[in-house]
């Protein structure tokens, strides 16, 4: 079993327990900056979003039976009182548990289901290529993204496709999509659409530029178009933990690799997955 699948599973079977990253840490063996990166690369939600999801929503099957006592309900769900489990109840579904009781219906909100444990959906993926890789300048649009609302990138890379072949000392041939820095709770994350450039070239002032420390990258080929990338994501993610790699902590170690053969329209070719090991 991965590390997502241990947590999720740990989640899942605790969620209506206090819970800590802490206690997931001590199930699974892995380090918390390991965990909090790689759940929500995998899930699209970081730990606390994704157990605040679930308890949120056995609160919203509980009260569309037509629960008596809200306040119990809220307790249950790990809320101290009224007010904060309304507040967190609105912002999660648009609705207020008392409006929902009165529906005593669930079609007009979107629950938060228990995700996959096999989290690569079956999935497979090729032994990656593991290469030390030189320190990299990179030149791209940078945007904050909710972790599981970030609908927004296809736009992203749009806006960003005047500038390729357009962008002084590109090396050409190759873009990134970029995880960069995450919120502290993981849920929101910046994400950056970008060439590499040559140190020192004078890019276009709107343009964030990075520099990534020189490397080890465990390199895993894409097998289908760019909207299953995740799956890939969570197939690598578990072929990391039987080989006992961990990530590394290093800002900007997760790189989507788009290659030469990349066709844009398509969402097609050379596409890779980039994890940042630590040596």
């Amino acid at each position: 079993m991965s590390a997502v699948a241990k947590m999720l599973w740990v989640i899942e079977s605790r969620f209506r327990e206090p819970l800590t990253l802490d206690d997931i840490v001590e199930v699974t063996g892995k380090s918390k900056s390991y965990l909090s990166r790689a759940f929500p690369l995998v899930t699209g939600y970081s730990v606390s979003a994704y157990l605040r999801a679930r308890r949120l929503t056995e609160a919203a099957k509980e009260l569309a039976d037509g629960a008596p006592d809200i306040l119990s309900v809220a307790l249950d769900a790990g809320y101290g009182s009224h007010e904060a489990f309304t507040r967190a109840f609105r912002d999660l579904f648009g609705i207020t548990p008392e409006e929902l009781r009165r529906r005593r219906c669930l079609d007009s909100i979107q629950l938060v289901e228990p995700q996959r444990m096999d989290t690569n959906t079956h999935v497979t993926v090729a032994e990656p290529r593991i290469e030390k890789r030189p320190r990299m300048h990179l030149a791209g649009l940078g945007q904050r993204h909710g972790m599981n609302k970030a609908a927004g990138i296809p736009a992203q890379w749009q806006q960003f496709y005047p500038y390729m072949g357009n962008i002084t000392g590109t090396i050409p041939g190759v873009a990134y999509g970029v995880i960069g820095e995450m919120a502290e709770s993981c849920d929101d994350f910046e994400y950056l659409v970008a060439v590499e450039v040559r140190e020192g070239s004078d890019v276009q002032p709107e343009l964030k530029q990075i520099t990534i420390p020189a490397l080890t990258w465990a390199r895993f080929t894409h097998d289908g178009d760019v909207t299953t990338i995740r799956s890939t994501i969570g197939a690598a993610s578990e072929w990391l933990a039987h080989s006992n790699r961990d990530l590394s902590d290093a800002p900007f170690s997760f790189f989507e690799y788009y290659g030469p053969q990349f066709d844009p329209i398509a969402g097609r070719g050379s596409i890779e997955i980039w994890f940042a090991l630590k040596d």
